[in-house]
C-alpha cells in the first residue's frame, strides 16, 4: 500500500508541556484571547480543546463579571469530558465544577431538561453543561435578553450553519445581533461537509481566531513520530482485502461501510463475523463486559469491541469498558458502524481502517484524529481508505469510478491540514534572527505589499480554501485523473473559489492569496524550505535572473534567502517563476497514487468514465488555454484532436471548438 501522506514529526513535548498556570501551548493561546467577546478556536483533537474553555469559562466569571456559563455539545457521551476538574493543583485561579442537577447530558425527557434549563437561567448557579439540542430547544422558550452577560460556549462548532433551516446558526446569530452574550466556538474541523458556510461573512468577522494546527500538535508530542494516510484499492468483497490492510498486532479502529454505500453487503453483522473469521476464531463473550475474545491465528488472545451490535442490553456494556480503558492490553480491535469517530478517545489506537469513501470532509478529520492521540510506546499513526476498485465491465462503472475519486478527493484535504503548515511573515516584521521553521519571508516593502487581510487568509484559511475547492467535483476529478490542464484548476477553478469566499477582497489581493496558496503546496510537494545557510556545498544555486547561477553554497549571494530543491537545482523562494506556480497540481500526490495502485487499462477506463461526465469548457478556461492550443499546433504540425487517446489533448481540442463556436456566434450577431 502506498501513503498518499507520510509526515515525520519532531517529538519536541511542547504540545504537552504545561505552563505555570498547567496550560498546553493551545490553550495558553487561546487563553491569552479571553477578553474577546466572540471567540472561535480551531485545534485537532485530543489538544485539550474542553480544559481550554474551563480555563476562558473562569476567568469570564471571576474576573469579567459574566454571570453563567452555558457548554453545549453535540452528544450526551461528549459532556464527560466538561466534568469536574481541579485546575488550582495546577496553578489556576479557580477549579471547574459543574452541579449534578446542571449536568443536562443524561438520559431523560427533552421537556425535563428544558425545565432544568429553565431553573438554571432563572437561579444561582453558574456553570451548565448541555447538548446542542437542549440548548436549542431551551433557546426557542427562553427571551434572547436573558442570555445577556452570559457566555455561550458550542463544542464541534461545524455542526453549525449559515443556512437559514439551521437552528443553531440561527440561535448564535440571535445572540451576536440581540444580546450581549459572549460567545466560544470549539471544533476541530472548522468547515462542513455540506459546503454551508458556518457563518455568514459579517457574522465571522466579529470573531478572534485562534489557530492550533494539526502539525503543531503532532510535532509537539512526545512519543508519535510519524503518521501515515494511503488507500488500498479491491476488486469484488472488502472482505477479501481485509488480510491486506488489516494486521491484528497494531491497535486498531475499523469503520464498516453504511448498510446503504456500494461497498455494504447489506447484511453488518455478517460483515462483523467475516472481519472475525479475518482476525481468529472466538473463544467467548465477556458477560460483564460485552467485549469479544479472540484467539489470534498466531495464538495471541485478542480483546474486540463490536459497537456495530445495536444491542441495547450489550452495547452499553461495550460503551462503559471502552470508557474505562487503562492500558494498552485492555483493547485490541474496535469494530464500529456510525459510531468511535467523536468524543471517543483510545490513546493507543494506531490504525484506524475505513472501508469505503466517506462524503464528509469533517467526517475524515473526526475519523484520523481517533489515531492521531499521543502515548507511550505508539510511533507511528496510519489511516487506510479501503476502495473498491472499479469494474471495467460493470454497467454502473461510472457511479464506482465516482464513488472511488470521491474517497480520494474527500481525504486530499489532510494532506494540507497535517503536513508542515507554511506560515508567511512580512520581511518588514523581521529582525533577522532565526525564523521557526517553514516560515516564509515575504517582501511587503514593493509597490504592492501584502495587506494583513491577505496575510490573515494565507495563515489562518489555508485549509478553508483548500476545502471549497474540493468540492468542486469534476474539477477535482479531472485534475486527478490527468484529464484535463493543471491550469484549469489554478487559474480558473482556484480563483473563483477565492472571490467567492472573500469578495470584499480587491483583485490584486485575490490574486496575492492564489499565488501564495500555490506557492505553499509547491513547497510542501517540494520537501519544504530550505535556508541559504543549510545549503549543501557545491550546490547548483539559482538566484532567479536578475542575478543568474551560483555554484556553491557558501557566497554572501544566498545568505538571508530560502530556496526550494527542484531536481538537482536549488530554486531561491524569492524568484519563483509565476509559470511554474500556475502548473502546480494541489492533487499530484493522488494521481500518484492511483496510477501506481491500479493497472494502465483500469486507469484509462477511469480517464474514460470522467471524461464523459466532464464540465463543459468556460469561456474563462478557453482563454487561459489558448495559448496552449497555439503551441500545440506549432509543436505538432496539426490541431488537437478531440478523438486523442491523451486526455489533455481531447481538453485542447474542447476548448479550441468552444472558442470558433463563440466566434461564429459573434459573427453572427453582427451580420456577417
Amino acid at each position: 500500500m502506498n501513503n498518499l501522506l507520510h509526515v515525520e514529526y519532531g517529538q519536541t513535548g511542547q504540545s504537552a508541556s504545561l505552563n505555570e498556570m498547567g496550560m498546553r501551548e493551545m490553550q495558553a493561546r487561546a487563553f491569552a484571547e479571553r477578553n474577546s467577546q466572540y471567540l472561535l478556536i480551531k485545534a485537532p483533537p485530543a489538544c485539550g480543546k474542553s480544559r481550554a474553555l474551563m480555563f476562558l469559562g473562569l476567568d469570564k466569571l471571576e474576573r469579567q463579571g459574566l454571570r453563567k456559563v452555558i457548554v453545549a455539545v453535540p452528544e450526551k457521551s461528549i459532556g464527560g469530558s466538561f466534568q469536574n476538574t481541579q485546575l488550582t493543583e495546577y496553578g489556576f485561579f479557580a477549579d471547574w465544577v459543574v452541579s449534578a442537577e446542571n449536568n443536562l447530558c443524561v438520559d431523560g425527557s427533552d421537556s425535563g431538561k428544558v425545565n432544568a434549563f429553565q431553573r438554571f437561567m432563572n437561579g444561582d448557579d453558574r456553570i451548565l453543561v448541555c447538548t446542542h439540542a437542549t440548548l436549542r430547544f431551551a433557546f426557542d422558550k427562553l427571551p434572547v435578553a436573558v442570555f445577556n452577560d452570559c457566555v455561550v460556549a458550542i463544542d464541534e462548532f461545524h455542526h453549525v450553519s449559515a443556512d437559514g433551516d439551521n437552528r443553531l446558526g440561527s440561535l448564535i446569530d440571535d445572540l451576536m445581533n440581540k444580546s450581549s452574550a459572549h460567545i466560544v466556538a470549539l471544533t476541530g474541523s472548522y468547515f462542513r461537509g455540506d459546503t454551508v458556510p458556518i457563518l455568514l461573512a459579517e457574522d465571522e468577522a466579529k470573531f478572534t481566531k485562534v489557530t492550533y494546527t494539526y502539525y503543531e500538535q503532532l510535532n509537539g508530542y512526545q512519543y508519535l513520530k510519524s503518521l501515515g494516510i494511503g488507500y488500498h484499492f479491491y476488486q469484488g468483497r472488502y472482505i477479501d482485502a481485509l488480510p491486506d490492510v488489516l494486521d491484528a498486532n497494531k491497535k486498531t479502529i475499523i469503520h464498516i461501510p453504511n448498510v446503504n454505500s456500494g461497498e455494504s453487503t447489506k447484511d453488518k453483522h455478517g460483515e462483523v463475523d467475516a472481519i472475525l473469521d479475518v482476525l481468529g476464531e472466538v473463544a467467548m463473550r465477556d458477560p460483564e463486559s460485552g467485549i469479544l475474545h479472540i484467539t489470534a491465528k498466531d495464538g495471541r488472545m485478542l480483546k474486540v469491541a463490536n459497537l456495530v451490535d445495536d444491542n441495547a442490553t450489550e452495547r452499553p456494556k461495550v460503551q462503559a469498558y471502552l470508557r474505562n480503558i487503562k492500558q494498552a492490553d485492555d483493547m485490541d480491535i474496535i469494530i464500529a458502524l456510525g459510531m468511535a469517530k467523536e468524543g471517543f478517545d483510545w490513546p493507543y489506537c494506531e490504525h484506524v481502517l475505513t472501508i469505503g469513501y466517506r462524503s464528509s470532509l469533517t467526517e475524515i478529520v473526526q475519523i484520523i484524529g481517533r489515531a492521531t492521540r499521543d502515548c507511550k510506546g505508539k510511533r507511528h499513526a496510519q489511516f487506510t481508505n479501503l476502495i473498491a476498485q472499479p469494474d471495467a465491465q460493470d454497467e454502473d462503472v461510472r457511479a464506482s469510478v465516482n464513488n472511488m475519486l470521491k474517497a480520494i478527493t474527500t481525504s486530499l484535504l489532510m494532506e494540507q491540514i497535517l503536513a508542515p503548515s507554511i506560515q508567511f511573515k512580512p520581511r518588514s516584521q523581521w529582525d533577522g534572527t532565526p525564523l521557526p521553521p517553514n516560515t516564509l519571508i515575504i517582501d511587503d516593502t514593493t509597490a504592492t505589499p501584502v495587506s494583513q487581510k491577505v496575510l490573515d487568509i494565507l495563515n489562518g484559511d489555508r485549509n478553508e480554501l483548500m476545502a471549497a475547492l474540493l468540492t468542486k467535483e469534476q474539477v477535482v476529478k479531472e485534475a486527478i485523473t490527468d484529464t484535463t490542464p493543471i491550469e484549469a484548476v489554478t487559474q480558473v477553478a482556484l480563483p473563483q473559489v477565492i472571490q467567492t469566499l472573500y469578495p470584499e477582497l480587491s483583485e490584486e489581493e485575490q490574486e496575492q492569496v492564489r499565488q501564495g496558496l500555490l506557492q505553499t503546496i509547491l513547497i510542501n510537494q517540494q520537501g519544504g524550505l530550505i535556508d541559504g545557510k543549510d545549503l549543501p556545498e557545491g550546490a547548483d544555486v539559482d538566484l532567479g535572473s536578475e542575478a543568474g547561477h551560483q555554484d556553491g553554497s557558501t557566497g554572501s549571494g544566498v545568505a538571508g534567502k530560502q530556496f526550494l530543491k527542484m531536481g538537482e537545482k536549488f530554486l531561491c523562494i524569492d524568484n519563483l517563476n509565476i509559470d511554474l506556480i500556475d502548473t502546480v497540481n494541489p492533487f499530484h500526490g493522488a494521481y500518484e497514487i492511483l496510477s501506481k495502485q491500479v493497472t494502465a487499462a483500469m486507469l484509462k477506463t477511469i480517464q474514460q468514465a470522467v471524461s464523459v461526465t466532464k464540465s463543459q469548457v468556460s469561456e474563462e478556461e478557453a482563454v487561459i488555454l489558448w495559448p496552449k492550443i497555439k503551441q500545440f499546433t506549432r509543436e505538432h504540425g496539426r490541431e488537437p484532436s478531440l478523438n486523442a487517446s491523451d486526455q489533455i489533448e481531447v481538453r485542447y481540442a474542447e476548448a479550441l471548438a468552444f472558442v470558433r463556436k463563440m466566434k461564429q456566434q459573434q459573427m453572427a450577431a453582427q451580420g456577417r
